[in-house]
């Protein structure tokens, strides 16, 4: 059996639309999703940029968000496969109860949750075979790990899905349907 990461934001539900509202509201700059090419956000300063990830994390944004299509779904069938599946988001450990009440909201089946900024070397202390994410710096990274990296596909990490070693897909269905092969026990 496989052992699969899985990361939140960008990942498990669309995250970029609650950014792009909160930078508006605060600070009057759009941050349009289709724009987004690079993992940087250069249109903010790295105060305002702290902020905004603080406020999307907070417990009501958390709580509250939707997964996308499929997802919930994806993950059951592989965890019902008996796959060690492993939640790890780059949040502050003080997000890690309002993630805890998400997951168990939206009946995401799961192993392990691990808040923190290094989930690349948390993967290869768990021994993890794949990763789904959307950073190219995760998916980069654990390749040279020799992780599979697999990603839901934005602008920010549509050309790295063209290389080698990281799977990329438009949705969960197409994303379940691209690691079915890696994943069959």
């Amino acid at each position: 059996m496989a052992r699969i990461a899985l990361d939140i934001d960008s990942t498990l539900h669309h995250y970029w639309d609650l950014l792009d509202e909160l930078s508006q509201e605060r600070f009057g700059i759009a941050l349009p999703y289709e724009e987004q090419k690079t993992w940087s956000i250069t249109q903010l300063e790295p105060d305002q940029l702290k902020e905004l990830v603080d406020a999307t994390h907070g417990h009501d944004n958390v709580v509250d968000a939707e997964p996308y299509p499929d997802a919930v779904e994806t993950v059951r069938h592989w965890h019902d496969q008996g796959h060690w599946i492993h939640i790890t988001s780059h949040r502050a450990d003080s997000a890690r109860r309002a993630t805890e009440k998400w997951l168990e909201r939206i009946e995401m089946p799961y192993d392990d949750l691990h808040c923190s900024y290094d989930k690349v070397s948390r993967c290869v202390e768990l021994g993890i075979d794949v990763l789904v994410d959307d950073s190219p710096l995760n998916l980069t990274k654990a390749r040279e790990q020799g992780i599979l990296g697999a990603t839901i596909i934005h602008p920010w990490n549509a050309a790295l899905t063209e290389e080698q070693g990281i799977v990329g897909a438009h949705d969960w269905s197409e994303l379940r349907a691209a690691l079915d092969d890696v994943l069959t026990p």
